[in-house]
C-alpha cells in the first residue's frame, strides 16, 4: 500500500508521517506510533493488513526517523505534534496503537485529547502510573543508556535487533531502522526517552477500551510484569502474542493484526 508522505512544522522541528486515507469517509482511523530507535516503517505489516478497510497513520515520532533533529523532546510535546497532524488532516476521532516507547507518546495524547481518543492498543509497551514503578526500576532506566555506551556502534545495533526480535524478519527491519542512526543519536534516543518518561509519568484514567498485546517472549526490561499488573489494576484484556519477543508485530504480524482487527469490531 503506498502512502503518501507528508510533515508539519513546529518550533522544535518538522515531524514526517505517513497517511493512507481510505475511500470510505466513515472508515475509522488508526494511528500507529513505533518503539525506541525505530520508525514508521515498524508497522508495514500492518499497513499492508488495514489500509484496505480503514484510514491508517504512521509517524516519525520526534528525534527518530526523518523527524530529527528535534528541538525539545518530551512526551507532552510529541502528543501535541500528533494533535497537529490530525489537526492538518481534519481527523477527529482515532485508535491508538502504541508499540513499545510508542506507547508513551500514545497515552499521553489521550491524557491531554481524551475526547479524540476511541480506543488505544498497548503493544509490548507499559503503562503511565506512578504506583507502577519502583525506585531500584527508575534508577535501571537511567542506567540503560551508560551502558549502551560500552558496545561498538555496528555491535550495538546488532544486539539490540537481537534482542527484540524472534523471527528473521523482525531481526531484518530492526536493524535496517537502527542503521539509519548513528550510535550517539542511538545513545541519545535511550537517554532522552527512558529519562523524560521517569519525569513526566504520571497517574491516568482512561475511560475509552484498552487492549493490551504482549509477546510471550518478550524479555526486554520488565513489560510482560508490568503488563500483568498493568491488567490486574484496570481489568483491561491482556493477550499473549504466540511465538512473539518484543517486537512481536513484526514476529507475529497475522496475530497481532487479528487481535487489532477484533478490537476495532467491538468499538
Amino acid at each position: 500500500m503506498k502512502m503518501e508522505h507528508k510533515n508539519i512544522e513546529s518550533k522544535n522541528g518538522i515531524v514526517h508521517y505517513f497517511i493512507a486515507r481510505n475511500e470510505n469517509k466513515n472508515a475509522r482511523w488508526i494511528v500507529f506510533t513505533h518503539g525506541l530507535t525505530a520508525d514508521h516503517s515498524m508497522f508495514e505489516k500492518q499497513v499492508e493488513y488495514f489500509a484496505a478497510n480503514y484510514s491508517v497513520i504512521t509517524w516519525d515520532v520526534p528525534l527518530h526517523g526523518l523527524s530529527r533533529p528535534y528541538g525539545y523532546f518530551s512526551y507532552k510535546n510529541t502528543a501535541i505534534e500528533l494533535k497537529s497532524i490530525l489537526e492538518n488532516e481534519k481527523v477527529e476521532k482515532v485508535v491508538l496503537v502504541g508499540m513499545s516507547m510508542g506507547g508513551y507518546p500514545s497515552q499521553e495524547f489521550a491524557s491531554m485529547y481524551l475526547g479524540m481518543v476511541e480506543g488505544f492498543i498497548a503493544l509490548d509497551t507499559t503503562p503511565f502510573g506512578v504506583s507502577y514503578y519502583s525506585k531500584s526500576d527508575l534508577w535501571w532506566l537511567k542506567k540503560v543508556a551508560p551502558m549502551a555506551k560500552w558496545f561498538p556502534g555496528n555491535l550495538l545495533q546488532k544486539s539490540m535487533a537481537k534482542s527484540v526480535s524472534k523471527t528473521k524478519y523482525s531481526y531484518n527491519k530492526m536493524l535496517e531502522m537502527l542503521s539509519r542512526h548513528t550510535k550517539d543519536e542511538i545513545i541519545e534516543q535511550i537517554d532522552l526517552a527512558y529519562g523524560v518518561f521517569a519525569k513526566e509519568n504520571k497517574e491516568v484514567n482512561f475511560e475509552f477500551p484498552v487492549l493490551l498485546l504482549v509477546g510471550d517472549s518478550d524479555t526486554t526490561g520488565k513489560v510482560k510484569f508490568y503488563n500483568e499488573k498493568w491488567a490486574e489494576k484496570t481489568g483491561y484484556p491482556l493477550h499473549l502474542i504466540k511465538d512473539a519477543a518484543h517486537f512481536s508485530n513484526g514476529d507475529n504480524p497475522q496475530q497481532v493484526n487479528m487481535e487489532i482487527e477484533a478490537f476495532m469490531k467491538s468499538l
